[in-house]
């Protein structure tokens, strides 16, 4: 009998080594998704490499590590990540504590935050960076780093219909050229078309270098830009439009744009804290406006 126990468990462990491991899974995938609700707010993700946003940033209640952000990586509370409820996943974005000056990247692969009038959600060791509290909130600014995202958007596989639509061009037939920027143009908005046989000027030499992951903590710091809360409840081509929407909640129209057609935004505020902001915020989403948003400025 002992003898007929050796000769199966021997079998057994030869069958075991001669087994495949099973293949390791991929440290996530670049996305964007479907629209979604989240608390009470529909959210529409799109690319934006060169999105610059202001805000209220959260801190992440999660405090489990080992879930799966929406991604598909492992979320960690002691690294630097967040969540955001548009942006392409993952992306690279710098965060500066407007009220201290502090500044941080952080890398962005989840969704939320859930509370509406948040512009992004932090991981508990980037909110401490930051010099945020657990629970609290803080003005913010959030600048997506183009380069970085874009070569996080090329490397990682994705189930996105086409894949990732980003431009790619040979560095070799790269041709560049300086130019002086309209006024008011944005550098990252600079690209123009090169001569015939030639691929136009792209950021792919730029972008090559995959970031570290985790990122690391190098904290900067800048000077304090506190400013004040405003909530905006929708932009329109049609001042008429606008006035009726504005007309529905109390709030007040805004020009703004240049070019032969301004656009106009519904605005409510400035408000003096988070907390009255907040209840502006719900005000506009009972009134059944869903494009609300919480600035600062």
């Amino acid at each position: 009998m002992r003898r007929l126990r050796r000769a199966v468990l021997a079998g057994g462990l030869a069958l075991a080594a001669c087994t495949p491991a099973p293949a390791p899974q991929p440290d996530g995938r670049y996305m964007l998704g479907e629209p979604y609700s989240l608390g009470g707010l529909w959210s529409y993700p799109k690319e934006e490499f060169g999105r610059i946003e202001t805000g209220l940033a959260a801190v992440l209640p999660d405090a489990r590590a080992g879930r799966r952000t929406a991604n598909g990586e492992i979320f960690d509370p002691a690294r630097l990540v967040g969540a955001h409820r548009t942006l392409q996943l993952p992306a690279i974005v710098t965060v500066l504590n407007l009220e201290n000056g502090r500044e941080l990247q952080v890398r962005v692969n989840d969704r939320g935050p859930v509370q509406p009038g948040r512009v992004i959600g932090l991981s508990a060791r980037a909110a401490a960076l930051l010099g945020i509290p657990g629970g609290g909130t803080a003005q913010v600014r959030v600048t997506v780093d183009d380069a970085p995202s874009r070569a996080l958007a090329r490397s990682l596989p994705t189930d996105e219909r086409g894949g990732a639509q980003v431009e790619a061009a040979p560095a070799a037939t790269v041709e560049r050229e300086t130019l002086a920027p309209l006024p008011g143009a944005r550098q990252s908005e600079r690209v123009r078309a090169a001569p015939a046989g030639r691929s136009a000027a792209t950021v792919v030499d730029a972008a090559a270098e995959l970031p570290p992951n985790p990122l690391p903590e190098t904290l900067r710091q800048r000077h304090p830009m506190p400013g004040g809360l405003q909530v905006e409840a929708g932009t329109f081509f049609r001042r008429d439009l606008a006035l009726r929407q504005a007309q529905r909640i109390g709030a007040r129209v805004e020009p703004f744009g240049q070019g032969r057609q301004p656009q106009y935004r519904v605005r409510l505020g400035p408000y003096p804290d988070a907390a009255s902001a907040d209840r502006a915020v719900a005000a506009v989403l009972a009134a059944g406006l869903p494009e609300v948003k919480l600035l600062v400025e």
